[in-house]
């Protein structure tokens, strides 16, 4: 069997329910104005060897993930919790510069996207340059 190059790569989702409105819109703007949404948050890391009994990471090390969530952003108003204009791109950018400080110094593999959906049918990621 030849040897196969390449990357693992694994992903983790975490929900929260959470309102926002997104400011600079035009006016009557359906997202001016204060709503909600069940978001979807999935964390994908890679390796390239894996680490222990066969992980890119434990899926187990990544309970600070949800922790943060559900303390800083589930059931919360955006706008008030985070220093940012909460739409979807910046929200997968602030959960992964958190991740990157606060989680990745602790485990083999290394985040290597976020992705946030507000809805079923929608989609913004922030993938990490390294």
């Amino acid at each position: 069997m030849s040897e196969v190059r390449g990357r693992h790569r694994i992903s983790k989702t975490f929900r929260f329910d959470a309102a926002h409105l997104l400011t600079g819109l035009e006016p009557g703007h359906q997202c001016a104005r204060m709503h909600g949404h069940s978001y979807e948050v999935t964390f994908v890391l890679t390796a390239e060897e894996l680490d222990g009994p066969g992980f890119v990471t434990d899926f187990g090390e990544l309970t600070p993930v949800k922790a943060y969530i559900d303390a800083e952003l589930d059931h919360r108003v955006l706008n008030e919790v985070l220093p940012l204009v909460p739409t979807s791109e910046n929200l997968a950018e602030h959960l992964a510069g958190w991740f990157v400080e606060h989680v990745e110094p602790g485990i083999h593999g290394v985040l290597a996207a976020v992705r946030v959906s507000e809805t079923p049918t929608s989609m913004a990621e922030f993938e990490v340059i390294r």
